[in-house]
């Protein structure tokens, strides 16, 4: 008990006690600080991690969804993917799939070697590998060449969006994740509108030093990446206890805000028995029922978006381009507006999440029934918003409700929640 209060004094003499030290706790002085404190902490912590997340998010949804893009890119100058590298529509379909099998496969081992590599090394790893393939893929020559470029594309990009969200859990409480996962989401679906108007722009370097527009897509599309892996390598902060743009009052205060049972740079261990209870955890199986549905139905829309509107039969290839930008603005918008209705608690996850889905499947019967473009366009626009939103939405809840049962009991498994990213 001495060496407790000893301990105590020592604290409260050189830095403002921290939310859970119990000394002082109600002084005004103190409370004032710590508010400050904290407020300066959060808006640092936003701008290295949610912001230069969000920027890298911005370049890796315009390396994955190009390929939509390039499937219509100078069709009238001849010039297409489709007719350079003799695809047929079955071998079209397979180049677009292929993406999706290296996803399944190695998401999975990518969050795992998070364990292993500080998170600055291993984006940088995962950043320069997609750009890299991604810059290739303007060099293929035939399917087998396309194909094993694609499957390159998604086996680095797997592990991007859960390596994210495993991150931020080291920097950020539960209750403050989803409306950074919102705005860093949303921020990913307005660079789609972006991917449409590069598109456009791209399409006029056709025949470029004997390339065609397709060509320069992938190869300008992809640099971005590249360089934003050495900036991650060398700046992106990996853990509250090694920041070094955290002060030592800063790297105290924000290690008594966070959870005991909060994922630490300090633990290296590798759970079984986290895994055992992951598999027993119902809310896992909830989350992957749902989520190979919306996979499927939801996302389906917009890997051929360009496509869809350019068979809408009142556009050129080239404006098709720019009408990709409505339905991704209004995803912005609407995953913002969704975010921070979640954050106020005004709606329900699981709640939203329905509705995202009855939405959706809606708007695909207006697209089957309905005959006039226009009608069709805005139900493409709505089905757009809601596919891009049901991501977000869910994986909070599901990082909150796994983390839930060992608030309860801070002394059990301390590695389960951390395991569960």
């Amino acid at each position: 008990m001495i060496s407790e209060s000893s301990k105590g004094e020592v604290v409260t003499t050189t830095v403002p006690p921290s939310p859970s030290n119990e000394l002082n706790r109600d002084d005004p002085d103190v409370l004032k600080h710590n508010a400050a404190l904290e407020k300066k902490l959060m808006r640092k912590i936003d701008w290295w991690l949610v912001g230069f997340y969000s920027i890298v998010y911005i370049f890796r949804v315009i390396d994955s969804s190009n390929y939509a893009n390039a499937a219509i890119i100078n069709l009238e100058n001849g010039t297409g993917i489709k007719k350079e590298l003799n695809f047929s529509p079955n071998e079209w379909s397979w180049t677009q799939s292929i993406f999706s099998y290296s996803y399944l496969f190695f998401e999975p081992p990518n969050t795992i070697l998070l364990k292993k590599f500080r998170p600055s090394v291993w984006m940088f790893i995962l950043i320069l590998s997609w750009g890299i393939c991604a810059c290739s893929a303007g060099a293929a020559q035939n399917f087998a060449g396309m194909m094993v470029v694609r499957f390159a594309i998604g086996l680095a990009e797997a592990g991007f969006y859960p390596a994210v969200l495993y991150h931020m859990a080291f920097w950020y409480k539960p209750s403050e994740m989803p409306m950074r996962i919102s705005f860093f989401y949303a921020v990913g679906q307005l660079s789609s509108a972006l991917s449409g108007l590069l598109a456009y722009a791209i399409s006029f370097m056709d025949g470029l030093s004997g390339l065609s527009g397709w060509r320069w897509l992938f190869i300008l599309e992809g640099l971005p990446a590249i360089v934003l892996a050495w900036v991650a390598l060398f700046w992106l902060p990996d853990y509250p206890e090694t920041a070094r743009m955290l002060t030592e009052e800063e790297r105290k205060y924000l290690h008594g805000r966070l959870a005991d049972t909060a994922p630490s740079g300090k633990d290296e261990n590798w759970s079984w028995a986290a895994i055992k209870e992951l598999a027993q955890s119902p809310t896992v199986w909830t989350f992957c029922v749902f989520w190979i549905g919306h996979g499927i139905g939801g996302f389906g829309v917009t890997y051929a978006l360009p496509t869809v509107i350019y068979d809408l039969g009142f556009t050129s290839t080239a404006n098709s381009q720019l009408m990709n930008i409505p339905p991704y603005v209004a995803c912005f918008l609407f995953l913002n507006a969704i975010g921070y209705m979640l954050h106020q608690k005004w709606i329900r996850p699981w709640t939203t999440a329905v509705a995202i889905e009855f939405t959706t499947i809606v708007c695909y019967i207006i697209l089957i029934t309905v005959a006039n473009p226009t009608v069709k366009y805005i139900a493409l626009i709505v089905a757009t918003s809601c596919a891009g939103s049901a991501y977000p939405v869910i994986w909070p809840e599901r990082i909150r409700a796994w983390k839930a049962p060992w608030l309860l009991n801070r002394n059990a498994q301390p590695e389960a929640p951390k395991m569960s990213m």
